[in-house]
């Protein structure tokens, strides 16, 4: 699993840090509530865990705003508040679990575990992760790579997920919806502005020109399209 760890606490933060790695999950941390977001939005992880109280952005402003652009992705809140005001609170954000300070790294590693058994599409494979080509861009699932000619282009898992979505309908008109359905979930649907952005910021990686994009064209009132 890639797992967020969000804790203003430099030694609590490591500590968790080398637990799960030592587990077998790939984690990336961070010091504050606007770091976290910006990991979320960088990393794409599967699992978040958050502390509440965090400087620049509260845990619960971090999950307002993730629950704004993915529903699905769990959220753990790690936290000395013990109220059930505040379990309540983080619930009705949309937190899947709420772990009290102190806790021992075995019980840490039961939550993620059980909220890995409730959400089965984070055990999910890709069914193909073979590299596909849109025009000279040929894409490598398995290296979050495209490449033209020498030069490799990062991808994130989202942007492999939406162009694969464009390969396998060549020449049709994709709607918002099904990009939606496909590349974020089916629980998940995000405003138009939303998945314009993603497209725009993905024409920026992946078009020559972004500005005369070729491998993702706009269809008025429709859609998008690649030929």
């Amino acid at each position: 699993m890639n797992i967020l760890i969000a804790e203003d606490d430099a030694r609590t933060r490591e500590g968790l840090r080398l637990a799960l790695v030592r587990a077998g999950h790939h984690v990336t941390t961070a010091a504050d509530g606007r770091l976290a977001l910006e990991a979320f939005q960088n990393d794409e992880p599967d699992i978040v865990c958050l502390d509440i109280m965090m400087p620049k952005m509260s845990g619960y402003d971090v999950c307002r705003a993730i629950r704004k652009v993915d529903k699905r992705v769990p959220v753990l809140f790690l936290s000395a508040k013990s109220e059930e005001v505040d379990r309540v609170l983080g619930l009705e954000l949309g937190a899947d679990d709420f772990l009290s300070k102190p806790f021992g790294v075995p019980e840490l590693l039961a939550r993620i575990a059980a909220i890995v058994r409730r959400c089965a599409w984070l055990l999910e494979s890709p069914t193909n992760q073979q590299p596909f080509e849109l025009h000279d861009l040929r894409v490598v699932p398995t290296e979050l790579r495209a490449y033209r000619g020498g030069k490799a282009i990062k991808l994130m898992a989202r942007d492999v997920k939406v162009l694969r979505i464009f390969h396998e309908r060549r020449g049709q008109v994709v709607d918002r919806n099904t990009i939606c359905d496909e590349a974020w979930g089916v629980d998940f649907f995000p405003n138009s502005r939303a998945l314009d952005q993603h497209i725009s910021l993905l024409r920026r990686k992946i078009e020559q020109d972004p500005l005369e994009p070729k491998i993702i064209t706009t269809v008025r009132g429709a859609g998008y399209r690649f030929e």
